[in-house]
Order: structure tokens, then sequence, then C-alpha cells
């Protein structure tokens, strides 16, 4: 699926809404911090490509089918300017320049590539499967606690990073560890 994205900032607010209503059929309900955080990516990533390039751009969404429990999302934009995105430093009073930031600690791999004319900045999410339920005991009397591993939420295995031909990657690590997001992040 995809959507042209015209060089003005109110393209902004009309991504997040396309995505939005993309997730329906998807399978991902809109309440699931999976959609939040998809959502929060296409904002980010769209906002970029707008304010930095001043040239069309095209977002495209890959999501899995509804009957798919674990799955990658996959999020690109593609736009005209043949600039590398650079992650920046922003000061505490800052009020921009914390979006790669941001994609870097949401997505569980990002990078980008140079394409034709211009370049293509992705991120992807891992949709870990819910743990199944389990066995009901006089101690849980049949309640749900999240699997635990070394005192960390167990999360999903993600794919080895892969960076494509031609690309530069940043923040491409796979994290796993403390529950954020309803996903399992730990620092590489």
């Amino acid at each position: 699926m995809q959507l042209e994205i015209r060089p003005d900032p109110a393209e902004v607010g009309r991504a997040r809404r396309w995505a939005r209503s993309r997730l329906a059929g998807s399978g991902i309900a809109s309440d699931e911090p999976l959609a939040e955080t998809l959502v929060l990516l296409v904002s980010e990533l769209v906002t970029n490509a707008v304010l930095h390039t001043g040239s069309p751009a095209v977002l495209r969404l890959s999501l899995p089918g509804a009957a798919a429990e674990a799955a990658t999302v996959r999020l690109e934009v593609a736009d005209a300017s043949t600039r590398a995105p650079v992650p920046r430093c922003a000061g505490d009073d800052a009020t921009n320049g914390r979006g790669l930031a941001l994609v870097d600690g949401l997505a569980d791999r990002w990078g980008w590539s140079a394409e034709g004319a211009g370049k293509r900045i992705w991120c992807e999410l891992d949709r870990c499967a819910p743990p199944p339920p389990p066995a009901a005991t006089p101690t849980t009397r049949g309640t749900r606690t999240p699997a635990t591993v070394g005192g960390a939420a167990a999360s999903c295995a993600a794919p080895a990073c892969t960076t494509p031909v031609g690309a530069t990657a940043y923040g491409q690590a796979t994290r796993t560890g403390p529950a954020f997001d309803g996903l399992a992040y730990e620092a590489v």
C-alpha cells in the first residue's frame, strides 16, 4: 500500500490518518501498542521528508494479513533528496531534531538506501504473537502473567539485522529487555 505525499506540512496529518485506516484490515487493533508506534513512526518519517526535502514523497506500508499474530510491519518513505538522513543531538530547549532518535528508539530495525535520484528511509516493527495463557494453578488462579527472561519481559526472536545494498545503516541493533510499547528491548 502506498500514499503520495505533497511537500506540505498538512500532509503529515493525512499520512497518520491513512496509516490508521490501513490498520483495520491488517489484524492490528487501533488501540494496540504496535499501532500507536507505527503511527508515530509514520509521523516522524513523513515530517522529515516534507520539511527537509521540499519535494513530493511516497509513503509505503507493508502490513501482515489479518490472521498473522507474529509478523513484521515495514514502513518506507521515499523522497527525491539524495541527502542522507543525519541523526542530530537536540539540546534540552530544542523544539525539533529528535525524529531519527525516536525512530531509532522505537523501531526494531531501520536504515536508508539511495534510490534513483533520491532515497528510501525504512523501518520495521516486529509483532510478537501473544504468549499462551499459563495453566491455572492455586497461586495464579488462571490469571495471565507475562513470560520473563532474566527479570525482563520475554521478546519474540527478531530476525538478523540487514542493510540493503548501498545503504548506510544507523541504529539497526535488535533490542530485547525491559518491556516498552508492548515489545521487549535491550541495548546492544
